[in-house]
């Protein structure tokens, strides 16, 4: 008999007074809500005294870097914010605790106090970072997510460093459910001294990519003028809205294609016609060196891929407003250009498209368990729960027992899962312990912060 383990992320002051418990660090954009971010924070009460204990979410948007930040000029701008206090607990009506808090509370003891805050989907930025130029030290441009938990008398006040816990969490968006409309365009382009046009149509083959897919291009050109188009360019660009005092647009081509010999049918002459399919492919293997590409928000120094198209939501009116609190807008086109020969001019269209992350498949739910599974104090057979926070999977070795999974610096509480009798019946009374504690890799992050000296 196995089962899964859940693991919890976690991060201690530097006193070790304060330890903040999460249970993930990435939160689902789903358009009409925003997964919460819920946890729990460990406090030594003998430390606190007359203290208190708070805990917020801030996304900020940073436009500089940091070893510009002089005289208390920062290049950063808050976009959302929320604040919440976690000890003593409030006197209004208290929040039901989540099955994750529940666990935690249980495992930690009485010291463990929850914290909840739901994130509102209009004024809330998904995590986007600027890829930095080679050689640059710091932390790069972007918009990011940061959960602090800090020791202080009042919620205004400024947290100093050895009592507080700084996490680098980060939201996420992932490929809507309806894609929309399949993206086509044609253009002509007509001359002087000839009696006919030259005729351009281009059509994608679905309007929404997931990041890695190969994009197919179907290109119509219908040469009815005296011109030749000695060459095709189809390329991918990126668009990325920077919205502070005034919006800038930068466009950054992250895939192209170029056709202009026999092969693909070119040179076309006049009074013929030509049609091709011409497959595109965007990554961020073939673009590391292009400074200031909007990439996908990255923790630690995991790999990354291009930033997501972003989804602006439907049902807002004021959607200047709506730009502002998002940062960075990102947004993908396909172009297609013919150039021609002798110095004729050029024509193209334009194709905007969805890039974004395909929605994880839903866990289907356990079944129910059997009448045979109750408890029976003569038989020893306890049921078991099946209603975990299941984020690994099953390690398993030829024996069948389950092994324990670490990760680094990571505490596993979990024990063989293969035994009978009296202690097989405690490991299964226990089964709301199997959590796996994982260190947070200590980010070092620059912000509102105060001395290290003693609070």
């Amino acid at each position: 008999m196995s089962r899964l383990n859940s693991r919890v992320f976690k991060k201690s002051s530097p006193n070790g007074k304060i330890t903040t418990y999460l249970g993930k660090r990435d939160f689902v954009d789903h358009q009409t809500h925003i997964d919460p971010i819920d946890g729990v924070v460990l406090v030594d009460l003998d430390y606190l005294k007359e203290r208190k204990v708070f805990a917020h979410v801030l996304a900020a948007f940073r436009y500089g870097r940091e070893d510009l930040d002089v005289l208390g000029l920062t290049f950063r701008k808050d976009l959302y914010l929320a604040s919440v206090q976690v000890y003593p607990k409030p006197t209004e009506e208290e929040r039901p605790l989540t099955r994750l808090q529940e666990r935690l509370i249980k495992k930690l003891g009485s010291n463990a106090y929850p914290f909840y805050f739901e994130v509102t989907a209009v004024n809330s930025p998904s995590s986007v970072t600027l890829q930095p130029a080679q050689g640059d030290t710091g932390k790069p441009c972007g918009v990011d997510y940061e959960l602090k938990t800090y020791v202080a008398e009042t919620m205004d006040e400024k947290p100093h460093k050895r009592n507080s816990v700084r996490l680098a969490i980060r939201k996420v968006t992932y490929a809507p459910d309806v894609p929309g409309p399949q993206p086509t365009a044609e253009a002509q382009k007509e001359f002087v001294v000839s009696p006919g046009a030259l005729h351009l149509e281009a059509t994608l083959d679905k309007e929404m990519y997931y990041h890695g897919e190969s994009i197919e291009v179907n290109v119509t050109v219908a040469n009815n003028s005296n011109r030749t188009v000695k060459k095709i360019r189809v390329s991918v660009r990126q668009y990325a809205d920077i919205c502070l005092f005034s919006t800038a647009q930068y466009k950054c081509p992250v895939a192209c294609v170029e056709a202009e010999t026999s092969e693909y049918g070119l040179p076309l002459k006049p009074s013929q016609k030509l049609t091709k399919v011409f497959c595109v492919k965007p990554l961020l293997d073939d673009n590391k060196d292009k400074r200031g590409l909007a990439l996908d928000g990255k923790l630690k120094h995991e790999d990354t891929n291009l930033a997501s198209s972003t989804l602006l939501n439907p049902n807002t009116d004021d959607k200047q407003k709506e730009r502002e609190s998002l940062g960075i807008l990102v947004k993908y086109k396909v172009k297609v250009k013919l150039i021609l020969a002798n110095f004729a001019g050029d024509l193209s269209v334009e194709l905007p498209f969805t890039l974004s992350h395909p929605k994880p498949v839903e866990p289907e739910p356990a079944p129910a368990p059997a009448p045979s599974q109750q408890t029976n104090k003569e038989t020893n057979e306890v049921p078991v729960d099946t209603n975990l926070i299941n984020f690994d999977a099953k390690n398993n070795d030829p024996n069948g027992r389950s092994d324990k999974y670490c990760v680094g610096r990571t505490l596993c509480l979990s024990a063989t899962n293969e035994g009978s009798g009296t202690d097989m019946q405690q490991k299964l009374e226990d089964e709301d312990d199997d959590l796996i504690f994982e260190d947070f890799a200590r980010l070092r992050l620059k912000g509102t912060e105060g001395d290290g000296t003693d609070a």
